[in-house]
């Protein structure tokens, strides 16, 4: 297995845990961190045993950004930005961002972002290319950029239309770097779950066992086609549809699935 620096990882019983571990700095974004981040998710998708992937924070925060000292400024932390650099390179330095998020968001196993506090810039933006959240009282999120004239690089405003379920929202957050709350998070459908602090850990893995538990093919095909089907016309995915039904009526885990509800027992689903 891989070592990392700045998080932790860690497998147990089909699930993975990404554990961002900067918590001095709220575990701000920097560009080792995506590297790590980005290995991460991919040992986690290439494992055969790893079923549910979950991302959470060390200490007090999800993850409060990007490291300005990095990525809002120059790498050695003078603070005089880029506006001297050339704009090329600048450009190409977003792929480590470009390969964190879309690792997240393409990653074949489910992904539960464990909300535990404050969730900001890039810490939004690693959020919503999770496919499930679930936070408390103390989880909040905010765009952050406009505070700092910036634009959301991490790919926000493809991202946060999608998850909060409204371009009005959507363009509210980008506009005004306002705070969303969790409850109101909760409200708009953008957490799944918003439980009391001391329950997030026990909640989260309740879900990623539930979901370990499933068949994988029927999840994975399932996933792939939540995100594929935005981009499709309603023709395209029945007929996308139609393929991936068809996988999974001739799997071993459908024979199981069926034979185990006829026994009234708990299916035993091996990837199959």
């Amino acid at each position: 297995m891989s070592q990392y620096e700045l998080i932790t990882y860690r497998t147990d019983a089909g699930i993975a845990r990404i554990t961002l571990n900067r918590p001095d700095r709220l575990n701000a974004i920097n560009d080792q961190m995506q590297v790590e981040i980005a290995g991460a998710v991919a040992d986690a998708d290439a494992d055969p045993n790893v079923r549910v992937l979950i991302i959470t924070g060390a200490g007090r925060a999800f993850c409060a950004g990007g490291d300005l000292n990095q990525l809002g400024g120059s790498s050695n932390g003078s603070g005089e930005g880029w506006t001297s650099g050339n704009a090329d390179e600048v450009r190409r330095s977003f792929q480590l961002a470009q390969n964190m998020i879309l690792g997240v968001q393409r990653c074949e196993k489910p992904v539960i972002a464990m909300v535990n506090g404050v969730a900001t810039g890039a810490g939004l933006d690693l959020a919503c290319a999770c496919d499930i959240r679930i936070g408390t009282p103390r989880s909040r999120f905010m765009s952050a950029y406009v505070r700092i004239g910036l634009f959301p690089g991490f790919g926000g405003t493809w991202l946060y239309p999608r998850t909060l379920g409204s371009l009005g929202r959507a363009a509210e957050m980008l506009f005004t770097g306002d705070f969303l709350e969790a409850e109101e998070a909760y409200r708009l459908g953008f957490l799944n779950r918003l439980v009391p602090e001391d329950e997030l850990e026990a909640t989260t893995l309740a879900m990623a066992e539930r979901i370990a538990a499933g068949p994988p093919i029927a999840i994975r095909l399932s996933k792939m086609m939540l995100y594929k089907g935005l981009e499709f016309d309603l023709e395209t995915a029945m007929k996308m549809a139609a393929a991936g039904e068809t996988i999974t009526l001739t799997s071993q885990d459908h024979a199981e699935g069926v034979t185990a509800f006829r026994e009234k027992r708990t299916a035993e689903y091996r990837d199959s």
